[in-house]
C-alpha cells in the first residue's frame, strides 16, 4: 500500500510539473523534465533486456540514434517535397513519424541481435559496441543529412488535436507515452515470455535442459528494446529539435546504462528516477562548477558501490517495502 500511493504521488507530480514550474517562474523547467522524460524512455527499453534478460548491450544508443535521425530525414524530405530514393515521402506528421522509427530501429536491432546473439558475455558487449559505432560513423558520413554537424528539424512534427510549439502540451505527450511504454513492459514481464527471459538470465544453461531455445527469446526482447529506444529518440528529436550522430555515440550508450544501474537495475521505475537524479545531479553541479563531471563521477560510484540496488532498492528500504 506504501508503495502504491508513493506511486500515486509521483505519477500527480509529474502530471502537474508543467503547472508547478509555471507557479515558481521556471518556464525552462518543463523543457528540462521533457528530455529526462526521453532519457528514461530510453532507459526503460535497455532495462528490458539489461535487468530481465541480462544482455549488457553497449550500443542501445544507435537505436536511439536511429529513431531520433528517422524523424529529421522524413521532415527534411518533407520541407524540399522530394520523396525518400524516389519512393517514401516525407512526413511531419507525429502519427507516422513515431511508428516509422520503432520500425526501423526495430530492424536495425534485429539485424545486429541477429549476429550479436550468437556470441555471450565480453564478446556480446564489444560486438553490439562494434556495430554502434559503425553506424555512428555512417551518419557521420552522410553529408546530405549534416553529416558531423547534424541537421536541424525547423518545426515539431504535427498531432491532431494538440500543438506541440506548446513544451507543456509536448511534456505532457512525452508523459503519457512513457507511462504506455512502462505499463507494456509490466505486462511483458509479468507474461510467460518474461519469466522465460527471467529464466534465461539467471540460467541459461538450465532454460535449454528443459527445452527452451533462448535464441528466439533473446532476440525477441532485443527487437523490443530497440524499438523503445526508436520511440524515446523520435520524441527526444522532437523536443530538441535537431539530431546530430553525437545521440548515437558510445558515450550516449554509457549513459543510458548508467541511468539503469543508478535507478535499480530489473525495476519498473528505476530507470525513471535514474533519469531524474542523473540529470538533476548534472545541472545542479554544472550551475556551481563548469567541472562538474569530476564531482559527479566520484557521486556514481560510490553509489553503484554502496547503494546495492540503486535508488528504488533506497526508497523500498525507506518505505520499509520488501522487494517481490
Amino acid at each position: 500500500m506504501r508503495e502504491k500511493i508513493a506511486l500515486a504521488l509521483l505519477f500527480a507530480a509529474a502530471v502537474a510539473l508543467p503547472l508547478i514550474m509555471r507557479a515558481l517562474d521556471l518556464p525552462g523547467g518543463t523543457g528540462v523534465a521533457t528530455s529526462i522524460l526521453c532519457l528514461a524512455f530510453a532507459a526503460s527499453s535497455l532495462n528490458l533486456i539489461l535487468g530481465h534478460g541480462g544482455m549488457i548491450s553497449f550500443g542501445h544508443a544507435a537505436y536511439y540514434g536511429i529513431g531520433a535521425y528517422t524523424v529529421g530525414i522524413l521532415w527534411e524530405h518533407f520541407r524540399q517535397q522530394e520523396p525518400i530514393f524516389g519512393l517514401i515521402p516525407g512526413t511531419d506528421q507525429l502519427l507516422i513519424t513515431l511508428p516509422a522509427a520503432m520500425l526501423t530501429a526495430g530492424l536495425a536491432a534485429a539485424v545486429i541481435g541477429a549476429l550479436s546473439l550468437r556470441t555471450s558475455g565480453v564478446q556480446f558487449i564489444m560486438i553490439t559496441l562494434a556495430f554502434a559505432q559503425m553506424l555512428f560513423f555512417l551518419f557521420v558520413g552522410l553529408k546530405a543529412y549534416g553529416g558531423d554537424d547534424g541537421m536541424t528539424i525547423r518545426r515539431r512534427n504535427a498531432v491532431p488535436g494538440l500543438d506541440l510549439r506548446d513544451v507543456d502540451q509536448l511534456y505532457w505527450l512525452v508523459l503519457g507515452l512513457l507511462c504506455a511504454w512502462l505499463f507494456l513492459q509490466w505486462r511483458i514481464v509479468g507474461s510467460r515470455f518474461g519469466r522465460v527471459l527471467e529464466g534465461i538470465r539467471q540460467n541459461e544453461r538450465r532454460m535449454r535442459a528443459i527445452g527452451i531455445s533462448p535464441y528466439p527469446y533473446k532476440l525477441a526482447a532485443f527487437v523490443i528494446a530497440g524499438m523503445g529506444a526508436g520511440a524515446a529518440g523520435a520524441l527526444m528529436a522532437n523536443y530538441m529539435r535537431f539530431v546530430s550522430p553525437d545521440i548515437m555515440s558510445w558515450q550516449k550508450s554509457g549513459e543510458i546504462m548508467v541511468v539503469v544501474i543508478l535507478g535499480g537495475i530489473g525495476t519498473l521505475l528505476g530507470p525513471v528516477l535514474g533519469a531524474i537524479a542523473l540529470q538533476g545531479l548534472e545541472f545542479f553541479l554544472g550551475g556551481i562548477t563548469e567541472h562538474w563531471a569530476i564531482i559527479l563521477g566520484p557521486i556514481l560510484v560510490l553509489v553503484v558501490l554502496f547503494g546495492r540496488g540503486g535508488i528504488m532498492a533506497l526508497i523500498r528500504r525507506l518505505l520499509g517495502v520488501r522487494h517481490g
